[in-house]
């Protein structure tokens, strides 16, 4: 018998319009469009938000920030912001204040010298200043024929100051600490803080302070303090920061100290 032929269904395909697929396709690129265009601005958001929300923080009005923005509108490095902060501080009063000064010199309180020591080594210095006086000014006066009595504020008494305040001040700073009367008794002003006395500690201790301590009387409390402090400090060496040491103490404490190495 013949076989039956089997047909298959046969499933037949709608034509597609060329403008159907077109418009599919350019729907399609409009939404991918639309969806990078929300991924875009939904990036720029976060990105933005931390921003704002910094801005919010550190205020236009804030001067800390406002002193950092002109740092980096001029492009100072950290170390150079630094440095100038520390610079700074000495405006504000604060600088080397919260901690203590380091001192160069740290002696034993036995080696400051006291009140009865110091005593006859500046009635010797007066000793010297009233010969300096005598030769050098009293001669001119007398060959001059002026008289040296006056205004306690003339000119011979501006000059004697000028001698009296010169004397301290000149030996102090070119002596290594020593006027005469302190050579001979063996001691000299030490400053805690400098190896070698500078103009300032100089200045201070022996032009400013010795006017106010010896020219008013009701300042001559000022030298009591050297009675009863450790470090016999009167007024004038606590504002430049220096005391009196005794040298033979010194110098036999450091050969003790050598012979035992």
């Amino acid at each position: 018998m013949p076989e039956k032929e089997t047909k298959e269904p046969r499933i037949e395909q709608q034509p597609v319009e060329q403008g159907a697929e077109n418009v599919t396709l350019e729907n399609l690129e409009s939404t991918s469009g639309i969806y990078t265009e929300q991924a875009n601005q939904e990036a720029q958001l976060a990105v933005d938000t931390p921003n704002q929300e910094a801005a919010a923080t550190n205020h236009p009005d804030d001067f800390y920030q406002q002193v950092l923005g002109s740092f980096k509108r001029k492009e100072f490095s950290e170390e150079e912001i630094n440095q100038r902060q520390k610079e700074w501080q000495r405006y504000e009063g604060i600088e080397d204040k919260q901690k203590e000064r380091r001192r160069v010199n740290d002696f034993p309180d036995y080696f400051f010298a006291g009140f009865w020591i110091r005593l006859f080594a500046y009635l010797l210095d007066v000793l010297c200043i009233g010969a300096i006086t005598g030769i050098t000014l009293d001669t001119i006066y007398h060959l001059g024929g002026w008289s040296s009595s006056g205004h306690p504020f003339g000119l011979y008494q501006l000059l004697s100051l000028a001698i009296y305040l010169g004397y301290f001040v000149l030996l102090t700073k070119f002596n290594q600490g020593q006027t005469v009367g302190k050579m001979i008794f063996g001691i000299r002003v030490v400053s805690f803080t400098e190896a070698d006395l500078s103009w300032k500690t100089v200045l201070t201790r022996e032009l400013c302070m010795r006017y106010v301590l010896q020219f008013n009387p009701f300042f001559y409390c000022g030298y009591l303090p050297v009675i009863f402090t450790k470090e016999k400090q009167h007024a004038g060496d606590y504002f430049s920061e220096t005391s009196v040491v005794t040298i033979n103490l010194i110098k036999a404490f450091n050969k003790q100290a050598n012979a035992n190495m």
